[in-house]
Parts: structure tokens; C-alpha cells; sequence
């Protein structure tokens, strides 16, 4: 129970606590913004981590945010190269799991709960039948299907000179889309004043395509 709720604490707050880490870590920063990149799309066990967000709250801080008199700020260049290299290298390995383990993975239990969902499994089998192969770079912007993605396309045997074509793109397109993103509005005052709403709506416009795509698959069993 602590650990979630510090990681809604982590959530809800990045701003506040990327501050603190940047300060604290110095250049280490580079180094956990892309291990947490890298686990999100890379380990099929963990797709809740808070990969949109931290992009955009990342780009906030490559433009520089001051509190209290002092100053954190991220290198631009530097944090869109290093993470999309880790979204690529992170949607690589999720390939290469589904590949040469997934069904197996699908077995795993913790008691009696697996730890792999059947119904994300379902859910991104509902994106690869309305967007086929190009699922690999529409994923990228929705948290849950994004981790599950890569993973159903080793399972599904897709050639991986195709996976690797749309894997770059996608990487390339989200990371870059949400960083910019945060670093060309992240410190309006609006969103400064109210940085847990926006986080919120990122989520929130991120799930949407998720959301629509159950609600057909509703509709149409009825």
C-alpha cells in the first residue's frame, strides 16, 4: 500500500520531485530518465509506469524551471537522444520476449493472479486488427498498449526488419512529440499553477484511443 502510494505521489507530482532528483543527481539523471523509459516499453511486467507525463515534465525541464532562487534544467539534446534510444532499445527487447518467451510469459502467476493480463493481451490484439503493423507506432501514445505492443508482435512472429522500421519511428515520434511538447509550454504559468491537471489530460487524451476502441468492441458484440 506505501509503495503505491508513493508512486501516485511520484506521478502526481513529477515537477516537484524531478526538481529535487535533478538537484540531488546531477548528470545520474540522464541515467534514470532512461532506465525508466527503457523498463516501460521494455518489460512487459511493468506497463503502468508514467512514461508520457515524464516526457513532457522532462521537456519542461530542458527549458530551465527556477523555485526558491535555484535553477534545474536538463540538457535538450541530450535527453531527446538518450530516451529515444532507450524507447527503440526498450520496444527491442519487449520484440525479442514476445519472440522467444511470450507464450510462457503469459503463464506466469503470482499466486493466482498472472502476472501478465489476458485482457491488455486482448486490448492490443484490438489495435493490431484495426491498425495491423502501424500499431507498433499508434501504441507509442497509449500507456498500457504501448508496453503490450512490441510483445504481441514477437508472439504474432511479425519479420523484425518491419518491427525495427516502426519501432524507430515510433520511438522517434513520442519521444520527441511530448518532450517538445513540455519544453515549449511546460512553464506557461497555467500549466505551472496546475501541473497535476495537466498531467492529468495527457493521460487522459493518451487513453482516449484505448477507450474507443473498447466501447466498438462492446457495441459490436451486443
Amino acid at each position: 500500500m506505501t509503495l503505491l502510494k508513493d508512486f501516485l505521489d511520484f506521478f502526481l507530482h513529477l515537477d516537484a520531485h524531478l526538481f529535487v532528483l535533478i538537484q540531488d543527481y546531477g548528470l545520474w539523471i540522464y541515467g534514470i530518465l532512461f532506465l525508466i523509459i527503457f523498463v516501460e516499453t521494455g518489460l512487459v511486467v511493468m506497463p503502468l509506469l508514467p512514461g508520457d507525463s515524464l516526457l513532457f515534465a522532462a521537456g519542461t525541464f530542458c527549458a530551465g524551471v527556477v523555485k526558491n532562487g535555484e535553477t534545474a534544467e536538463l540538457n535538450l539534446f541530450l535527453v531527446l537522444g538518450l530516451l529515444i534510444v532507450a524507447a527503440i532499445l526498450g520496444d527491442g527487447l519487449n520484440y525479442f520476449l514476445g519472440k522467444t518467451i511470450g507464450l510462457k510469459v503469459l503463464q506466469w502467476k503470482i499466486g493466482n493472479r498472472q502476472i501478465v493480463k489476458q485482457k491488455y493481451i486482448d486490448q492490443t490484439h484490438a489495435f493490431y486488427e484495426k491498425h495491423g503493423s502501424k500499431t507498433i507506432i499508434i501504441a507509442r501514445f497509449v500507456p498500457i498498449v504501448r508496453t503490450f505492443a512490441p510483445f504481441v508482435a514477437g508472439i504474432g512472429n511479425m519479420s523484425y526488419q518491419k518491427f525495427l522500421r516502426f519501432n524507430v519511428i515510433g520511438g522517434v515520434a513520442w519521444v520527441s512529440g511530448l518532450t517538445l511538447l513540455g519544453y515549449f509550454f511546460g512553464n506557461m504559468s497555467f500549466v505551472q499553477k496546475n501541473f497535476e491537471v495537466v498531467i492529468f489530460g495527457i493521460v487522459g487524451l493518451s487513453l482516449l484511443p484505448m477507450v474507443v476502441e473498447i466501447l466498438k468492441a462492446k457495441f459490436k458484440s451486443k
